[in-house]
């Protein structure tokens, strides 16, 4: 399989007060393949990680972009779309949202994304092994631990 070009992006991992997050339900346009990932795209030129993680966040969600904590963590991603597999770190943000999740926009969708995002799901953290399609990255919660080292989702093993 063709190794697709390295492409420098951010993901926005966010999670509501009762632990859910927020996982958009991508379809692969090159096979149909279903995932969720947390939001997230390419840095443009002359961004800053941080700057996307913003800009990502609103386009994709409409969620404000001001509970983004600018510490992210680097994760290692090797993921099949579109027919080719990126291989590449992407950087992922924490976004906590206050009180209980609002409805996701797709407003700011561009390109093929409004052809491509099947739906939204806020999922508890306790449930992210149980969806029905590819989790991306598959260790999701290792990376909220990462984020957030004083959440619930951090074993004992991991303080």
């Amino acid at each position: 399989m063709e190794i697709a070009d390295p492409r420098p992006s951010v993901r926005v991992v966010c999670v509501d007060a009762h632990g859910r997050v927020l996982l958009l339900n991508w379809c692969d346009p090159h096979d149909g393949a279903l995932l969720w990932e947390p939001p997230g795209g390419g840095i443009e030129p002359g961004e800053s990680p941080f700057e996307t993680a913003r800009r990502e966040l609103v386009e994709e969600t409409g969620l404000d972009p001001n509970t983004i904590v600018d510490s992210p963590v680097t994760v290692p991603r090797d993921v099949v779309w579109n027919g080719k597999r990126h291989v590449e770190d992407e950087l992922f943000f924490l976004a906590p949202v206050n009180g209980n999740a609002k409805e996701i926009s797709r407003d700011g969708l561009v390109g093929d994304e409004p052809a491509n995002l099947r739906g939204h799901a806020w999922v508890h953290w306790t449930e992210l092994s149980l969806l029905p399609d590819r989790l991306e990255p598959p260790e999701l919660l290792e990376v909220l631990a990462a984020l957030d080292p004083s959440g619930p989702w951090v074993t004992s093993s991991q303080r």
